[in-house]
C-alpha cells in the first residue's frame, strides 16, 4: 500500500474530512502531477498546523485510567499510540483513536514518574522510564512483567529521558544530582552511584554550584551529537557530545554554547546568588534550527541556533549627514520628532489599532497589534517604538528589555528617530545601566542639540545622575557563604562558567501569558513543523497556544482542574494530548463544528494572563498548600 494509502487509513475520520480546508482542486492536480508523493507530504505538513484546524480545536475525548497525576506523555513516532506515566507508578498504552487503553505496565517505581520514552526502531515495543526513586527503568509492553534494563546510578531524582532516532538502544537521562546519563542497553550495567557505573557522560556540577540539578534533556533530531541541557538556572545549554570538557571543566568553551534571555544575561555576577527561575522543559524544531524553552517563574523562549547573537544593550547606530543635510540642520532638528512616517494602508489600520488600546491602556491588545503589524511589515519603526512604549508600560518580567530590542530596531531603520533614542535611554536605565543610559542621552544631545534643554531629555539626565549616584554609594551585598569541610569559601562561578553566561545568545521570540511558578515538568511544544504555533501548559489549569511568528495568544483552553503541566502535539495530524494534576489524559483535535462552538475555550484570556504575571511576582514561600504538595510533585 502507497505510504498516502496507509497515512489515510490511519487517520482519515469523519472529523477530518468535514472541516478540511478548501483548496484549489485543478493547482492540487497539477501540483500532484510534478511532485507526487513530495507534495502530499507538503500537504500533510501544512494541514499540521493549519489555522483553520488550529482555530477548531477541541476536547474530543478523555483517556481515565490513571489514579495519579498524569506527570509525562509520549507519542510513538508513528503516532498511533500514546503512553503516559503517572504518581500511581504506571505506564499505561493508549490507542487514542479508538479511546481505549491496550496495555498497562505496573513498573517497579517506588517515586512519582517523571518521564516517559518510547524506544525507537522497536516497533512500539520498548519503552523507557524515570522516576523520583532515581531508578531507570526499560519495559517490553509485551511483558510488563519483568525489565529489559534498570539502572540507579542517578543519586538524586531522575527527571528526564531523551532518545534518539538513529539510536535503538541508546537514551540519555537528566537527574536533580547534576549528571546526564548515556545508557546503552546491549551493554552489561552494573550499578554504582558515587561512580556513576561507567555511564555518567555530563556533570554540571563540575562548572557550577555544588547544587545544580539537570532538569530536562533533548536531542538535536538532524544532528543527534548535539544534546540540549536544562538545569535550576535560567540558562540552556547545547553540548557537542563529540568535545565534551573534562573533569576539571577545560575545554568547557569548545563544546558549549549557552543560551538565555538578555535581561538575565545583564546582571551575571561571579557571585552566586539565588535564582528561582529555572528550565522546565526544552525541545528542538523537527529541523534542529531551534530550541524552544519554557521556563519555571518566567516566560517561554524560543533560540535561533544558528543565528542567535549575544545580547546588544547599547550600540549606538551610526549617523553621518551629507553636506546638504548639514546646511539644513537646525530646521531638521526642528522637524525630527514629526517626520513623516507612513505606512502602507493595511498596516496603518493596525498602528491605529494599537495606538487607541494604548491610549485606553489596554496593553496587551496595543503589543498584540504592534506585533501583528510588524509580521507583515518588518520595515515600520514607529510600529517597533510604539511597541516599545507599551511594553515599558505593562512592566512584565522582560517587558523593558524587549522594548530595548525595539528601541534598537527602530534606530537601525531610521539613525535620525530622537524618540527612539529616547526611549532607549530610558529603557537601558530601568535595567539599571546608568552608564549606557547617560552615553546614549549624550549621544541623542549631539546628534541633536536643539533637544539639548527639552523637558524630557532634562528629567531623564537628572534620573541618571541620581541613579549613578546611589549607585556609587550604595553598599555592596554580602555574598552567601558555604562551608566547605576545610575551609569557609565563598560560592563563585569558575572563570569558564561566568564567560559563558555572559556570552548567551539572546532569543528570537518570547512567549507570554501563561504562569510556570509551581511545578518543575511544566512543557512547552512547536505545533506544526514549521513552529507556525507553541503550545505550553499553565499553573491555571489551561494550556495557551501562541502564534509563532507574532508571539500573540492564538487560544487558551481550560484542561484540568488545577495545573496543567504536559502539552505533547500528535507528530502527524493536527492532535493535541494534555495532562496535569487530574488523574486523566485529555485529547484535542479541530472536532468543534465551528470556531464559536468550543465549550472549553476561555473567553476572558486578558483576565487570567493579568493574573498569572501577578503569581508571579508573589513569594513563592505563599503558596497555598495544595500547589506546595504539587511543586513537591
Amino acid at each position: 500500500m502507497a505510504s498516502d494509502e496507509v497515512y489515510r487509513t490511519r487517520y482519515s475520520s469523519s472529523r477530518y474530512q468535514r472541516h478540511q480546508t478548501p483548496l484549489n482542486a485543478s493547482a492540487l492536480h497539477w501540483q500532484r502531477q510534478q511532485y507526487g508523493q513530495e507534495m502530499d507530504e507538503l500537504l500533510r505538513r501544512r494541514l499540521l498546523a493549519s489555522p483553520a484546524y488550529v482555530d477548531r480545536l477541541e476536547q474530543e475525548t478523555l483517556l481515565a485510567g490513571h489514579e495519579g497525576c498524569v506527570n509525562c506523555l509520549e507519542w510513538s513516532s508513528d503516532g498511533l499510540l500514546l503512553a503516559s506515566g503517572s504518581d500511581d507508578y504506571r505506564v499505561m498504552i493508549w490507542d487514542p483513536f479508538r479511546k481505549r487503553c491496550v496495555h498497562v505496565i505496573p513498573t517497579k517505581h517506588l517515586g512519582n514518574m517523571f518521564s516517559v520514552k518510547f524506544l525507537p526502531k522497536h516497533n512500539n515495543n520498548i519503552v523507557a522510564t524515570c522516576a523520583a526513586d532515581k531508578f531507570i527503568y526499560v519495559y517490553d509492553i509485551n511483558h510488563s512483567n519483568e525489565t529489559l534494563f534498570a539502572c540507579n546510578c542517578h543519586m538524586m531524582r531522575a527527571k528526564r529521558l531523551a532518545t534518539a532516532q538513529d539510536s535503538p538502544y541508546i537514551f540519555w537521562s537528566a537527574g536533580e544530582d547534576g549528571y546526564v546519563l548515556q545508557l546503552d542497553m546491549r551493554e552489561a550495567h552494573r550499578c554504582r552511584p558515587e561512580e556513576g557505573g561507567g555511564v555518567r557522560l555530563l556533570c554540571l556540577s563540575n562548572h557550577m554550584e555544588t547544587a545544580t540539578e539537570a532538569k530536562c534533556l533533548a536531542i538535536n533530531p538532524r544532528r543527534t551529537e548535539y544534546l540540549a541541557v536544562g538545569a535550576n538556572d535560567p540558562f540552556a545549554r547545547v553540548f557537542d557530545r563529540r568535545k565534551l570538557p573534562t573533569n576539571d571543566g577545560t575545554a568547557l568553551d569548545a563544546c558549549v554554547a549557552y543560551y538565555a534571555p538578555g535581561q538575565i544575561v545583564k546582571n551575571i555576577s561571579r557571585k552566586i546568588v539565588h535564582d528561582s527561575r529555572a528550565v522546565t522543559y526544552l525541545t528542538y524544531n523537527g529541523n534542529g534550527t531551534e530550541l524552544l524553552v519554557n521556563m519555571g517563574c518566567e516566560h517561554v523562549y524560543r533560540y535561533d541556533l544558528n543565528g542567535a547573537e549575544p545580547p546588544v544593550f547599547y550600540e549606538p547606530p551610526s549617523y553621518t549627514a551629507t553636506a546638504v543635510q548639514e546646511e539644513e540642520a537646525e530646521e531638521q532638528e526642528k522637524t525630527a520628532t514629526h517626520k513623516n512616517r507612513s505606512l502602507p494602508a493595511s498596516i496603518e489600520v493596525h498602528k491605529k489599532e494599537g495606538n487607541e488600546f494604548l491610549e485606553n491602556g489596554k496593553l496587551v491588545a496595543a503589543i498584540d497589534a504592534y506585533s501583528a503589524a510588524l509580521a507583515k511589515y518588518p520595515k515600520g519603526e514607529v510600529l517597533y517604538l510604539n511597541r516599545a512604549t507599551a511594553l515599558m508600560r505593562r512592566g512584565w518580567f522582560g517587558d523593558i528589555y524587549a522594548a530595548l530590542r525595539d528601541c534598537h530596531e527602530a534606530l537601525r531603520l531610521d539613525p535620525s528617530y530622537v524618540k527612539a533614542h529616547f526611549r532607549l535611554a530610558r529603557a537601558l536605565l530601568e535595567l539599571h545601566r546608568p552608564q549606557d543610559a547617560d552615553k546614549c542621552l549624550q549621544a541623542l544631545i549631539q546628534r541633536f542639540p536643539s533637544f539639548a534643554n527639552n523637558h524630557g531629555v532634562l528629567m531623564l539626565d537628572k534620573d541618571i545622575k541620581e541613579n549613578r549616584w546611589q549607585t556609587q554609594n550604595a553598599e555592596p551585598p554580602e555574598p552567601e557563604a558555604v562551608v566547605s569541610m576545610d575551609d569557609f569559601r565563598y560560592m563563585r562561578l569558575t572563570d569558564a562558567e561566568f564567560d559563558l553566561r555572559s556570552s548567551a545568545r539572546d532569543y528570537m521570540q518570547r512567549y507570554v501569558g501563561h504562569c510556570n511558578i509551581t511545578t518543575d515538568i511544566k512543557e512547552a511544544s512547536y505545533l506544526g513543523s514549521q513552529g507556525e504555533f507553541i503550545a505550553a501548559g499553565s499553573d491555571d489549569g489551561n494550556f495557551y497556544i501562541w502564534e509563532g511568528d507574532t508571539g500573540k495568544i492564538r487560544a487558551v483552553y481550560r484542561a484540568d482542574s488545577a495545573i496543567v503541566n504536559c502539552v505533547q502535539p500528535h507528530p502527524s495530524i493536527c492532535m493535541l494530548a494534555t495532562s496535569g494534576i487530574d488523574h486523566d489524559i485529555k485529547i484535542w483535535s479541530p472536532c468543534a463544528a465551528s470556531p464559536g462552538e468550543r465549550p472549553n475555550l476561555v473567553a476572558d484570556v486578558s483576565r487570567y494572563v493579568e493574573d498569572n504575571q501577578q503569581k508571579m511576582r508573589t513569594d513563592p514561600f505563599e503558596l497555598n498548600t495544595r500547589n506546595a504538595y504539587c511543586f513537591n510533585n
